[in-house]
């Protein structure tokens, strides 16, 4: 019988990295200035200064660091910004998720309330809005929300790079896998039983 080849490589280690949200995540999940503008105009919600909350998250997180600077070093201090601003970037990037969300399920509603043979769909009472309606509401209130963490988050990757002087990014650690520690204490004591 012959013998199957044997690999003379020694496998390479994957380490698989666990992503955080980026800033062009949340660039593309949450409306931008014309698209809240457009919302706010046909829904009847109110403006945000959008301008206004990016500067004032700007302002907030660089005098945070002013005032943190005496006791803390550079790489201290671009460690603490790097998780502030990552959790700025996480909550815009989960809003804007949300809101997509959102929107589909208003999509949804919309088309199938426009199909005049379905029951279920019919208005409600008077004086009620039909769901339909209440899920575009919906969508438009998210997508207002999700705009402002946009906007918060844009001044906290600016203020980030006016600190530290580079590019914000995600911070990615390594995923763990606890199943890699379990299979070598099992072998170990595999191997310790035979001898």
């Amino acid at each position: 019988m012959a013998k199957p080849a044997t690999q003379s490589r020694r496998s390479a280690r994957v380490v698989q990295l666990r992503k955080g949200a980026t800033v062009e995540m949340v660039l593309l999940t949450c409306p931008d200035a014309a698209q809240a503008m457009l919302i706010a105009e046909s829904f009847g919600t109110a403006v945000i200064d959008a301008d206004g909350l990016r500067d004032l998250h700007q302002r907030l997180i660089v005098e945070t660091a002013d005032s943190l600077s005496e006791g803390l070093g550079d790489r201290a201090m671009q460690i603490h910004l790097q998780r502030i601003v990552g959790a700025y970037v996480g909550s815009a990037h989960g809003a804007g998720q949300f809101y997509s969300r959102a929107v589909s399920e208003a999509r949804d509603a919309t088309a199938k309330a426009a199909n005049d043979a379905r029951d279920e769909d019919l208005d409600g009472p008077v004086g009620y809005d039909n769901a339909a309606q209440r899920k575009r509401e919906f969508a438009a209130d998210m997508g207002i929300q999700a705009h402002s963490l946009r906007m918060a988050a844009e001044g906290a990757v600016a203020a980030y790079e006016q600190i530290v002087g580079e590019q914000w990014k995600p911070f990615e650690r390594p995923v763990e896998s606890p199943g890699q520690t379990i299979d070598r204490k099992a072998a170990e004591q595999q191997m310790s039983a035979l001898g």
